[in-house]
């Protein structure tokens, strides 16, 4: 049975910093593309990072280069985030999506609430 199941949002005050974690089950990890999406209250979910395979390529969205970093390990099939330096505007529910390489096959975590506030 296929799971990604994130961890490590929470509360935290501007300019403070958050690890998010995804654990993978149940699909070969290393064959898939894994990206970070996020929701905040009435906006479209949005892309915020990806990696295509452990220490190679990655892209960010804009408004979140310099200050995030995602990452994976093949061996424990998890995907992180680390994000650094955190706005109040990045306050929203953040998604981990898993895409098999050239393939439209992907999954979807429940998701994780980051809330960035004083």
């Amino acid at each position: 049975q296929v799971q990604l199941a994130e961890s490590g949002g929470g509360l935290v005050q501007p300019g403070g910093s958050l690890r998010l974690s995804c654990a993978a089950s149940g699909f070969t990890f290393s064959n898939y593309v894994m990206s970070w999406y996020r929701q905040a209250p009435g906006k479209e979910r949005e892309l915020v990072a990806t990696i295509i395979s452990a220490g190679g390529s990655t892209n960010y969205a804009d408004s979140v280069k310099g200050r995030f970093t995602i990452s994976r390990d093949n061996v424990k099939d998890t995907a992180y985030l680390q994000m650094n330096s955190l706005k109040p505007e990045d306050t929203a529910v953040y998604f981990c999506n898993a895409r098999r390489r050239f393939s439209t096959i992907n999954y979807w975590g429940k998701g994780t609430l980051v809330t960035v506030s004083s």
